[in-house]
């Protein structure tokens, strides 16, 4: 239990609790009764590894932080406290403080936002979690996670809307707020709360207005959508801002009021208007999954098209089936895979944890992502070690071993129908309300568009050759491979074009990552772009000519053209992604600060706070 002093303030203690019995979204606040009687009260929390119950009367209440916008000097004593209470490095944050600010002088505005985690009554980070290290708890209602249990996917800090999750890349996990819950074991506020310096943070049973305060909003300028996660955080701001407020910090976002008095993200054109290359900047942490996208999706559309047309009677399909080069097609389709499930292992923080990633299948779409694709690669191993004894050059070298059809075809149709799984989960992970930049149709249209492109890239470099060399009618595959990229680059254009037309008009993140993406990385946009037309384009013209040495020298190119196209637009996918982050400070999780900081050496000093991308 936490240690209570003799001189402790008075401040410091919670107040007795007189909240209504529902909060502001219908739901009990009783965590008890939330659960049906389910779970029983009283129960040990073993916190830091200790037995026993503290005295706090509210224990099975939610409870929640409540902050006072009007009173909050931006003095960062909240930010100390929490990092010295959880002994948090420097570049390790539990609790921040941000600024907007407005008008003009002499009326000129200024806000500051301190946020940590809300204990969210719908906690998406406890569903995105596939480790299953969250668990939301009928004590306090705070939203607990197990550093240890965590194998650094960072799902959580992707899907969180208020950047509560905070991914550390040396340790290579994740951690966040734990609520204080020692100290409210034994009727303690929080330490941020009891460090605040202008009583702008105070803390107790949700919708429980603290002494002094006639506001309990859920939502204040900056704050992202609340019905997102239904988080446990009120508000007062009674202080008016003027109709347009802008961050310290270098993301491209500015808040508008409407009509209802509610502010809305809009683009605020920090980057200028000049179109750049930017080339550079679209590496990031998350080329991996770059990696792990492109190589799945390939290896699921070149194996749907090659067993699924040999099935359905496709006579150069069944050619190739019949061919010697069948099997190395096969064995590329799994390796493609291994090699994806290899890079999204990589990813990972912890990648010698990769078994935990299916702890949450229940709820996690990434885990259900990772076993469909992992039942996918094994079953078209399966198929690929059927078909192995059919094949001419084995019957050559080592013999008749006899066929195995159907454990072929059961494994191939098992294949493609995980395989389908996986990659509609692979999408499924990207629907996210808190980067609405993904959160579209398009990233479908992408994924699809690319495993129906690459895959045919594929099947006619492997097929092409093989009918030219041993003898054959290859002019079917030619047209098979060209009409897949016509229909895949197809399908990509479309998605894109709605998606920018959406993201012009959505007036939240998704617009400022359009923005980026026609400002920073204008010309690589455009020349993603006008590949992806000429892909269409050029494979539309090929498919009406006879397939010659010229045609099929300009196809190969074509081949290269696509794959470029591909890791280009993939590149961009990840790097362009604005989430709904809080307002940061101007130099504390400023990115464009943390960029400067790492080009002049600043960076250098553990106690600024910039970790060097190592990962």
């Amino acid at each position: 239990m936490w240690k209570v002093r003799d001189d402790e303030p008075g401040y410091a203690f919670l107040k007795e609790s007189t909240a209504p019995a529902v909060n502001y979204y219908e739901a009990p606040i009783d965590l008890i009764a939330r659960t049906g009687g389910a779970l029983p009260a009283g129960r040990e929390m073993f916190i830091n590894e200790e037995p026993g119950v503290g005295n706090n009367p509210n224990r099975n209440k939610q409870h929640a932080f409540h902050f006072t916008a009007d009173n909050c000097i931006g003095c960062h004593a909240c930010e100390a406290a929490c990092s010295e209470k959880n002994d948090n490095p420097a570049h390790i944050s539990f609790r921040s403080v941000g600024y907007v600010e407005g008008g003009t002088y002499p009326d000129f505005k200024r806000m500051n936002i301190s946020m940590a985690c809300n204990h969210c009554d719908d906690p998406v980070c406890l569903k995105g979690c596939p480790t299953r290290a969250y668990t939301k708890h009928v004590e306090y209602g705070a939203v607990l996670q197990d550093p240890e249990t965590c194998f650094g996917c960072g799902y959580c800090t992707w899907v969180c809307p208020y950047n509560a999750p905070q991914l550390d890349p040396i340790k290579g996990q994740v951690s966040k707020c734990n609520m204080c819950v020692d100290r409210l074991e034994v009727n303690l506020k929080p330490a941020c709360v009891s460090a605040c310096l202008g009583n702008a943070l105070n803390f107790g049973v949700v919708d429980d207005l603290p002494e002094n305060r006639e506001q309990a909003k859920v939502s204040i300028p900056g704050f992202p959508d609340p019905e997102i996660t239904h988080p446990n955080i009120r508000f007062q701001q009674i202080k008016n801002m003027p109709d347009e407020v802008t961050r310290t910090d270098g993301m491209a976002v500015k808040y508008h009021k409407g009509d209802d008095g509610q502010y809305r993200p809009v683009v605020d054109q920090k980057k200028g208007i000049d179109k750049k290359w930017s080339l550079s900047k679209l590496s990031s942490r998350e080329n991996p999954l770059v990696i792990f996208t492109l190589v799945s999706q390939t290896s699921i559309g070149a194996f749907f098209l090659a067993f699924w047309g040999a099935q359905f009677g496709v006579e150069s399909l069944q050619a190739l089936r019949d061919s010697i080069m069948y099997i190395p097609l096969m064995a590329a389709t799994v390796g493609l895979a291994g090699i994806g499930m290899l890079m999204s292992a990589t990813h990972l923080g912890k990648p010698w944890r990769f078994y935990r990633g299916f702890n949450n299948l229940r709820h996690s779409p990434v885990c259900r992502e990772g076993l469909g694709m992992l039942l996918y690669m094994v079953f078209a191993g399966i198929h690929l070690l059927a078909m192995l004894p059919s094949n001419q050059l084995f019957i050559q070298l080592i013999g008749d071993w006899g066929r195995f059809e159907i454990i072929a075809a059961v494994s191939g149709y098992l294949a493609l129908i995980a395989a389908v799984v996986g990659l509609y989960y692979m999408y499924r992970c990207y629907r996210i309300p808190a980067r609405p930049f993904w959160n579209h149709w398009q990233t479908a249209s992408s994924f699809f568009g690319t495993a129906i492109t690459l895959g045919s890239v594929l099947v006619g470099l492997v097929g092409v050759p093989t009918f030219m060399v041993i003898g054959g009618d290859f002019a079917q595959l030619f047209t098979i491979a060209l009409a897949g990229i016509v229909l895949g680059s197809a399908l990509e254009g479309l998605g894109l074009w709605r998606h920018a037309a959406a993201m012009d008009t959505a007036n939240n993140e998704g617009s400022v990552s359009h923005y980026i993406q026609c400002t920073v990385f204008g010309k690589s946009y455009v020349l993603r772009n006008a590949l992806l037309l000429l892909n269409v384009c050029a494979a539309g013209v090929l498919l009406t000519l006879a397939p010659t040495a010229l045609t099929i020298s300009a196809a190969l190119l074509l081949c290269l053209l696509a794959g470029v196209t591909a890791i280009i637009g993939r590149a961009l996918f990840y790097v362009l992604v604005i989430p709904t982050t809080m307002p940061g400070a101007f130099f504390w999780k400023n990115k464009d600060f943390e960029e400067h900081a790492r080009e002049i050496g600043l960076a250098n000093m553990p106690q600024v706070g910039v970790v060097a991308h190592a990962h």
